[in-house]
């Protein structure tokens, strides 16, 4: 784990390579690399200034027009000399001591700006020797900043994952050995050194105990308000196994305690190393929270990705004690969370992928929600109206000090955390697009959209709105730290010889935000969450399987030991578990405000509760939910009235991720959420409308003041139809075509346009024939699938992989489920003499409006093809 120092051997990687470890190198050396630094930059300046077009493009969207390559610019020295001469003007408004010592460079400058002016730019030498004195003088005049008043910075290293996307860079299984914790003392003077915080230490307890942290992975550390902390993500990357680290992209994946990450806890000095977690999940991202807790994600919400072709588990928000106690999870989102931080005010800024009746690479980006996990909202970017029209994804958001925005990075889904930074603007009204993010480094375009910029920017930490500390690398694969302001400089502080750097911290006190008062009560941790699949051909389980036997209830477990969430390495177990079955209460003021307009005359009379279920094993499309690609299973929690005026209050269990239907009279959904929520005991959640536009007031109620349906108790959920909690196509539909479809379709089969064959299908060893074998669908269910709604591109048996990328993002009210749907339409204009009773037709509507699906779990699907009622294991 020591990293190295000066030596033959350093001198050799950094003449080799490019720029290597630029610390406590021999002064020479250290301006040989800054010098390489600045040849690269002139290149790299010369190359941007031939992207006309892709500059006229995004001149809108700059944080600072500075930062852009204007039309005036002849060559680098231009550019340089303007951005050194906006740094300074920036820095002159802080006055003081300042003043004085700035006076003299900017006498410098202007001797460099009138040479500037009159040597001509054919007189190529002498414009490089000048571009060169000005970097010089930049570098002098950043260094004078008054809030670069710390004297050391936070860091760790580490080796980038093999695989390159979103979820899979956070499994400790594809990890690659190598990188630390350490400190960069001195680093805006004239001879920085780094001091690595764990040579020589070893871990105090737990299953560690007495052992070093080399040989292991290092994520990006946080620092105590105070100074005085450091936490950290780390994984053995297999050590002391005969697994070796990293193991192959897609190949056997193993997660056991060896080969995840777990969170450690230590001094700014590197002592007390104590480790906080353990188990066979990985436990990332680590921040301390205003009232001391830990905040962190994790695996323990238990679940998979749905679009992966290997078990790609979800990690969402959970929160403990300084000891590793009193683990709590603070959100039941159904897909991925990230990078967790906490905002000027309080309250946990993270992304969140979300993924309800949406493709799989449209919606990962900034949430906010109380330190207890109420209220958990999107910023902004949730709904874009195409791929290209802002990032791809937005990560490793971190509020700017006293400032309402944040600085984020625009990432890419399939590749790692880095790309261009952006500064967000809560304030500002989402417009589906730019409008509340600006480009803090438009040198770099958005990643995995048209720009095709690279993975070059990340971790940023900001110390006001024009200055930042940052990761950088042109080529994405050797990141250093910098020093960047908003103008488009940028200072080189320290890199390695053959590791990447990340995230940089100040080590400084900071300012401890409010302390929001807990309202709810979240779930507590003790039980190890069931990994486990049943059902279908066969179980996939952190690269395991296993045959099912048809037995209803077989698990198959990963076979690492783990400890009980909610105790400590090594430690013992708390109090017990709360229930998840408490309630919260929901309020709607008036569901008639929305950001789309309801149909002319509609009346809304209920809304049904729609319960997503997380996926339960893996990989993707085991088993095939319906006929869309990728999508969820659920349930009908059931439905809730609405009052005249819009409004409705009632009961909703905590611990779902669910998602609301605005139902007609007739039972029809004429409006349906696109995004998941959930509650927790004890919780108020109260929403303004249906997909209400955020940037006005709540409309009022069209009774009065005061909501109708908040003048009483809440309600209680009502069940809806039979067969529909746990939703099942075998139960739910197929009786109905059984009674009225059945025998007049069949007798028609042989005419030259036969109806649809409406028959399930012959059972044979558990499996309806006649089907696709692979997903056991009905021959009944497949045949309807021209009449019936979903959403998600629709499934071709024949090809293997197949993903559904793109679904627009808002619902147009009225236009999907039954009510978009050719079957409903077809029974309405009468169709021979079939008569359905009012409960036949409301199963019609619940199963359409429910995206046609034909499994309700993702265990057993044998046992639900056999009409048997199979519960889901994780919801």
């Amino acid at each position: 784990m020591s990293l190295s120092r000066i030596g033959l051997l350093l001198v050799a990687a950094w003449a080799a390579s490019a720029p290597g470890r630029l610390c406590a190198a021999p002064a020479a050396d250290r301006q040989a690399l800054l010098d390489r630094e600045l040849d690269s930059d002139f290149q790299r300046l010369a190359k941007q200034m031939k992207q006309t077009a892709y500059w006229k493009k995004v001149e809108s969207t700059v944080f600072r027009r500075e930062a852009m390559i204007l039309a005036e610019d002849r060559d680098a020295a231009d550019i340089v000399l303007r951005r050194t001469r906006a740094l300074l003007e920036d820095l002159k408004t802080t006055g003081g001591e300042l003043a004085g010592r700035l006076a003299a460079m900017e006498n410098e400058l202007a001797d460099l700006e009138a040479e500037g002016k009159s040597v001509a730019v054919d007189r190529r030498e002498d414009r490089r020797n000048l571009y060169t004195r000005v970097c010089k003088l930049r570098r002098r005049i950043a260094f004078a900043n008054p809030l670069l008043d710390f004297r050391s910075i936070l860091f760790a290293t580490h080796r980038l994952a093999v695989p390159n996307h979103m979820c899979d860079q956070y499994f400790g299984c594809f990890a690659r050995a190598g990188g630390s914790v350490c400190v960069l003392e001195d680093p805006f003077g004239p001879q920085p050194t780094v001091r690595d915080l764990l040579e020589g230490r070893t871990v105090e307890n737990g299953r560690l105990k007495g052992r070093s942290l080399e040989g292991g992975t290092f994520l990006q550390p946080a620092l105590s308000y105070d100074a005085k902390t450091v936490l950290f993500a780390y994984c053995e990357c297999g050590r002391g196994t005969d697994k070796p680290a990293p193991r192959g992209w897609f190949k056997d994946p193993i997660w056991s305690n060896e080969m995840c990450y777990h969170v450690f806890r230590m001094g700014i000095d590197g002592s007390g190393l104590t480790q906080l977690t353990d188990g066979a999940w990985n436990d990332l991202h680590p921040v301390f929270m205003p009232d001391g807790r830990v905040l962190f994600m994790s695996e323990r919400r238990g679940g998979f990705g749905r679009c992966h072709a290997r078990p790609v588990p979800i990690y969402t928000l959970h929160a403990m004690d300084l000891g590793g106690l009193n683990m709590q999870r603070l959100s039941h989102h159904e897909s991925n969370e990230w990078h967790p931080s906490i905002d000027n005010e309080g309250m946990i800024l993270y992304s969140r992928w979300d993924y309800v009746d949406r493709g799989h690479n449209q919606a990962h980006h900034p949430w906010v929600t109380t330190p207890d996990g109420r209220d958990a909202r999107a910023v902004q970017g949730n709904f874009k109206r195409n791929h290209d029209d802002n990032p791809d994804m937005e990560l490793s958001c971190r509020a700017i000090p006293n400032s309402h925005r944040f600085v984020a990075t625009a990432a890419p889904h399939h590749n790692q955390a880095f790309g261009s930074l952006i500064v967000v603007d809560p304030r500002v009204v989402d417009d589906d697009a730019m409008g509340p993010i600006r480009r803090l480094t438009p040198d770099c375009g958005f990643p995995e959209t048209a720009e095709k910029g690279g993975m070059v920017y990340g971790t940023a930490w900001p110390l006001s709105e024009q200055y930042y500390l940052c990761v950088y690398s042109e080529k994405g694969d050797n990141h250093g730290i910098y020093l960047l302001d908003a103008f488009g400089n940028r200072e080189l502080l320290h890199c390695e010889a053959n590791i990447p750097c990340l995230g940089p911290v100040p080590v400084r006190p900071q300012p401890v935000p409010p302390i929001i008062p807990a309202l709810s009560r979240p779930s507590r941790l003790v039980d190890k969450p069931e990994w486990s699949e049943v059902g279908d051909e066969h179980a996939l389980v952190y690269g395991r399987t296993a045959r099912d036997d048809d037995s209803a209830d077989q698990a198959v477990r990963s076979a690492a030991s783990a400890y009980p969430a909610g105790q400590p390495a090594g430690g013992s177990s708390g109090a017990p578990a709360d229930r998840n079955d408490a309630c919260a209460s929901v309020g709607l003021v008036n569901v008639y405000d929305s950001f789309l307009s309801f149909p002319d005359g509609v009346r809304i009379s209920a809304l049904r509760i729609m319960h997503i279920l997380p996926k339960s094993v893996a990989p993707h499309h085991h088993p095939q939910i319906g006929y869309g690609s990728e999508t969820s299973a659920r349930a009908v929690l059931g439905t809730v009235p609405v009052e005249a005026d819009g409004s409705a209050w009632f009961r909703l269990p905590a611990g779902k991720a669910v998602y609301f239907q605005a139902l007609d009279d007739r039972g029809c959904a004429v409006q349906s959420m696109r995004s998941a929520t959930y509650v927790h005991p004890g919780e108020t959640l109260v929403c303004a409308g249906c997909h209400e536009n955020k940037a006005h007031a709540a409309a009022r109620s069209r009774m009065g003041s005061v909501p109708l349906a908040f003048r009483r108790p809440p309600s209680d959920i009502q069940p809806d139809v039979d067969d529909s909690n746990p939703l099942s196509f075998p139960r739910l539909v197929q009786p109905i075509l059984d009674k009225h479809c059945v025998a007049c379709h069949t007798r028609n089969q042989d005419k030259p346009k036969p109806p649809p064959d409406l028959r399930p299908g012959a059972l044979t060893a558990g499996r309806p024939a006649g089907t696709d074998h692979k997903f056991g669908w009905y021959l009944s269910y497949r045949n309807l699938r021209p009449y019936a709604f979903h959403y998600g591109a629709p499934r071709n048996e024949k090809v293997e992989h197949q993903y559904d990328g793109w679904q627009p993002a808002r619902t147009v009210p009225g236009k999907f489920g039954a009510r978009a749907s050719k079957l409903l339409a077809h029974l309405d204009k009468g169709h021979h003499d079939v008569k359905l009773t009012p409960e036949e037709l409301r199963r019609l509507i619940v199963w359409l409006d429910a995206n046609s699906d034909f499994y309700g779990a993702y265990e057993n699907t044998p046992a639900q093809a056999r009409r048997e009622v199979v519960h889901p294991r994780i919801e």
